[in-house]
């Protein structure tokens, strides 16, 4: 008798779903499912970004969409601008925005809001003209907007920190704050009462948390909760 091979299996709604809780819980919209979950490449990457002008994430094979609004976008912009002032006096390495995508693995490609690599590192390897270099930020940035989960955000420190990445700040925009990560679970959150400083990525470099918000509206106050008053009973 012949015998007969097994076939795969087409892929099923159970396995999206299962694909979306590994990267972290995310809105399904922002997961693209041509090429299928799983087997994008960094052409596919490439190629979806020119097509769309919009920001994509390669994460075990799957393309997801980096969702930044407008408020992320100006506080990831003045960010670069206080870094790059440091550099401009301490000329160490180079500021990538959003849309330098970064490869962190084979099937890892990353988009800090804000990332920093030093020129030894962007001048070894033979990268540097790469569309996507084969490098992990010395320092990352991430500006978390709405769409951010903590297990994605966990993710990501992992993906950073497991390709060599030193150092990643957590920008809050919300409670105006900074985390700082030297590792995966080693981290400290600042206020605007506190300083932020480079560590060994940037030395010499201090900033007050508040400048990094100072161009942001302030919140609004919560508004005033009303008490019933309560009637008097008759009798």
């Amino acid at each position: 008798m012949p015998t007969t091979t097994a076939r795969e299996s087409p892929p099923s709604v159970a396995d999206l779903l299962e694909r979306i809780e590994e990267l972290g819980g995310i809105d399904p919209r922002r997961v693209v499912l041509e090429p299928l979950p799983g087997t994008a490449t960094e052409a596919d990457l490439l190629r979806l970004s020119h097509k769309s002008d919009r920001i994509y994430e390669l994460v075990d094979g799957t393309l997801v969409e980096k969702v930044m609004g407008y408020p992320e976008s100006t506080l990831a912009t003045w960010i670069i601008r206080l870094l790059g002032a440091y550099l401009d006096i301490n000329d160490i390495g180079e500021l990538g925005g959003a849309d330098g995508t970064l490869r962190l693995d084979d099937d890892q490609i990353r988009a800090p809001d804000v990332s920093f690599v030093r020129h030894e590192k962007r001048n070894a390897g033979n990268q540097i003209r790469r569309a996507v270099p084969r490098w992990a930020p010395d320092l990352a940035v991430e500006v978390l907007s709405p769409s951010n989960t903590p297990a994605e955000m966990a993710r990501k420190l992992r993906d950073y920190f497991g390709a060599g990445t030193l150092l990643v700040w957590i920008v809050d925009p919300e409670r105006r704050t900074v985390t700082v990560h030297t590792s995966a679970t080693d981290c400290h959150t600042l206020t605007e009462a506190d300083t932020l400083d480079g560590g060994e990525v940037l030395p010499g470099f201090t900033l007050a948390v508040r400048r990094i918000f100072e161009r942001m509206p302030a919140p609004e106050p919560e508004p005033a909760v009303k008490r019933s008053r309560k009637k008097k009973s008759s009798g």
